[in-house]
């Protein structure tokens, strides 16, 4: 397996997607917006697929949330990487469970599949996103039952730990509130989790810089 887990910054991205598929030049990536749908005016959502987009690769946005699952699972086998970006944790996990996808995704990305996630994308690669409740309003997702997440890493990342895109008082309470019963990876807006593995087993994640 092959993981990038971001906070904010996306300087991490070209070198571990060159690692990643032994490729240099452009590549296909697929781009879950899920997280976003429900801040559709929100600067960031198009700010960051621009991002992506700029770093010179072509972007090929699938959305699973109400797509059937055949078609979302062709749309992952045409692409080189896997981008799942930000915005609400419970309405991304919702969108993926709802039709499947989250099976999907984890077959494939234990299979080779690179992934990247940032922000709510970084926290369902883990066990579960329970810690995230008071970053993100679980009242987005009102249908999703249970938190139980992807489980492709055995942490439960938190992002934006600095204190720079939320409130230090919102991370000191995730902290407070489930330090003791969650795995918690706190991660800076200019850090990024790498995590390898073969066999789709996952080795413990190496904290590297992405500004």
């Amino acid at each position: 397996m092959r993981l990038l887990l971001l906070s904010s910054n996306v300087g991490a991205v070209p070198a571990f997607l060159e690692e990643a598929t032994g490729r240099a030049g452009a590549l296909r990536i697929g781009y879950v917006p899920d997280a976003a749908l429900p801040y559709p005016d929100a600067p960031f959502v198009n700010a960051e697929q621009e991002r992506i987009a700029a770093l010179g690769h072509e972007v090929a946005v699938i959305r699973v949330g109400g797509t059937p699952l055949d078609e979302t699972e062709r749309a992952l086998d045409r692409v080189d990487a896997l981008y799942v970006a930000g915005g609400n944790t419970f309405a991304l996990l919702h969108a993926l469970r709802s039709t499947g996808a989250d099976r999907a995704i984890v077959d494939r990305v234990r299979a080779g599949l690179p992934y990247i996630g940032l922000s709510a994308g970084s926290v369902v690669a883990g066990p579960t996103i329970e810690p995230i409740t008071p970053m993100d309003d679980p009242a987005e997702a009102p249908e999703l039952a249970g938190h139980a997440a992807l489980g492709l890493v055995d942490i439960v990342v938190v992002p934006h730990a600095d204190g720079l895109s939320y409130p230090a008082a919102v991370i000191e309470r995730i902290v407070a509130e489930y330090g003791t019963s969650h795995p918690l990876r706190l991660l800076n807006d200019d850090q990024a989790l790498l995590v390898t593995g073969d066999d789709g087993i996952a080795d413990g994640p190496r904290l590297v810089p992405s500004p």
